[in-house]
């Protein structure tokens, strides 16, 4: 019997969310989609059961994140100064370094059995970049990636002035992923002025508002962002309930 593969992708915004909360819910879900696959390893092919995909949208209260190779130093206020600016912080299990939630910003996070899709970590990093530099062009904003560096950057050839306008940071186990992206949409970017994001120290930070001008509908943004995601990766979306 051929392995078995789900490409239906359970969909939920889960709206403004304490990063707290929302870390707990993905840690049960992803916890439960390894289960299942360790389960399934006792099963003989007949009695396998498919593993489920997820894909939250969310946006978090202020927060600072700090990801496992990042380093502490890169929050650049004391952590009882957070309390004046009405932020946490955090130390985390996904890669990357230093980065900021708020308001504003469409937070993804996927969790994703990759052997329903394509195991490989770099396509799937590349992938969800993907789906943010389509989206950004759906508003006529003209972004990429810059050789060596996660997440997606404005003015990304000639590096004028390189604007990074998505954080990217994931966790996988056994192909199961966790943790996502982060696009700055109407962002109030005071608040990356108070770390060195993801660690570059020489790059600023933009968001969609601050490129175009005006505030944008999140909603309108979300439903563009899912539609490529669902098309790049080949998922059936289906509203969770």
């Amino acid at each position: 019997m051929d392995t078995l593969i789900n490409k239906v992708v359970s969909f939920k915004d889960l709206g403004l969310i304490d990063y707290q909360e929302a870390w707990d819910f993905q840690e049960k879900v992803f916890a439960e989609t390894l289960a299942i696959k360790t389960q399934n390893r006792a099963l003989s092919d007949d009695e396998k059961v498919l593993t489920p995909n997820f894909l939250f949208f969310c946006q978090h209260p202020h927060v600072y994140t700090l990801g496992k190779s990042g380093k502490p130093e890169h929050l650049l206020l004391p952590e009882e100064s957070l309390i004046e600016k009405q932020a946490k912080y955090y130390r985390i299990n996904r890669g990357g370094d230093i980065t900021y939630h708020g308001p504003g910003q469409l937070v993804g996070y996927p969790i994703l059995d990759l052997d329903n899709f394509f195991t490989d970590i770099h396509l799937y990093m590349r992938t969800l970049e993907e789906a943010i530099i389509l989206t950004l062009a759906d508003y006529g904003l003209a972004a990429s990636r810059i050789k060596g560096l996660t997440g997606v950057w404005l003015d990304f050839e000639e590096q004028t002035n390189p604007r990074k306008i998505c954080a990217l940071g994931v966790k996988a186990s056994r192909w199961v992923t966790m943790h996502g992206f982060a696009l700055n949409v109407n962002t109030d970017l005071s608040y990356f002025g108070n770390i060195v994001p993801c660690g570059i120290e020489d790059k600023a930070v933009t968001s969609m508002a601050q490129e175009l001008g005006r505030e944008l509908d999140l909603n309108e943004v979300s439903e563009k962002l899912k539609n490529h995601l669902a098309a790049l990766f080949q998922m059936e979306l289906q509203e969770a309930l």
